[in-house]
């Protein structure tokens, strides 16, 4: 009997996720980040934009246990090899200096997708997309898929120097405008998108911002998107050892619809949230903590 399963895709526990071997077709130097691209069955099939990839690193011996998750930047459902996944990485530690190693016709084990992906408006809208460096990576893809959808597109890429922007020349052709802005003012504005999301607010009257990228950035999108009657959709960069809900090591406090705090994972419940119920006060200098008000948080004199 048939599962309808590709061949080589290995289901996970619950619905839309597999494992697989992938076998890197390619690899490339962009600035100061690596492109991947994996042949990975049943992946594209299943992908939306916003998800990501879990990757294992260092081969089947290795000390390095636990995966490195990174946004899917693209998928392409057929082709000469089949299925391809496209990731963006940029080379930090020891596990994506090892994927950034990586040849054509190496093999690498893939989970995805993996997470919530970005909410598509249900009728046609004016968006803003705002990327950090190369959290960028998944804001093509949803410009392509807006835009079959009717919606109006305008990016904004910002990074710290001209080096670590990632997509410009693609930017320009997924989207209707594009604004770059550098902190050293190397390319673009002088400045961080923050200082130019109002204009770009103002000028297009979205009504929905898109972001990824660091989490100053996001809080700043969020602000700035509620400052112009707009919803903010944020995919969040917390560190995330598992990526599949079980290590609970990308907890953050997110309020619900009623309003109550929760500390959830952002591995499942997000990596995209509504950027208002993001508790962001409760981050100081990248470490996540627990406000009192949260549910199930340690009260004083208690055991």
């Amino acid at each position: 009997m048939s599962t309808g399963r590709p061949e080589g895709a290995a289901a996970r526990p619950g619905s839309g996720v597999v494992q697989v071997q992938g076998e890197v077709i390619a690899t490339r130097r962009v600035g100061a980040y690596h492109h991947l691209t994996i042949v990975a069955p049943g992946v594209a099939e299943l992908a939306r934009p916003g998800q990501f990839a879990a990757l294992a690193v260092g081969g089947p011996t290795t000390g390095n246990l636990l995966r490195r998750s990174f946004s899917i930047h693209k998928v392409s459902p057929s082709g000469t090899y089949g299925g391809t996944l496209d990731l963006v990485l940029a080379a930090k530690g020891p596990g994506t200096q090892w994927l950034t190693a990586l040849r054509a016709h190496d093999t690498v084990d893939v989970v995805a997708p993996l997470g919530r992906p970005f909410p598509l408006p249900t009728e046609p809208v004016a968006t803003v997309l705002v990327g950090g460096g190369y959290g960028s990576a998944p804001l093509f893809w949803l410009a392509d898929v807006l835009r079959e959808r009717g919606c109006s597109v305008e990016m904004v890429l910002g990074a710290a120097s001209e080096d670590r922007l990632f997509g410009v020349v693609e930017a320009r052709r997924a989207a209707d405008g594009v604004t770059v802005t550098t902190d050293d003012g190397s390319a673009g504005h002088k400045g961080w998108v923050s200082d130019v999301l109002p204009e770009v607010f103002r000028r297009t009257g979205a009504a929905v911002a898109y972001a990824c990228g660091p989490m100053g950035m996001l809080q700043s999108v969020t602000r700035v998107a509620a400052e112009h009657g707009a919803v903010a959709q944020v995919a969040v960069e917390e560190s995330m050892a598992c990526g599949v809900g079980v290590c609970m090591t990308c907890v953050m406090p997110v309020r619900d619809k009623a309003g109550v705090t929760k500390m959830v994972r952002s591995c499942v419940e997000g990596p995209v949230f509504r950027g208002d119920r993001i508790r962001w006060g409760a981050f100081h200098d990248g470490v996540c903590g627990v406000p009192e008000d949260t549910v199930g948080a340690p009260r004083v004199g208690g055991h």
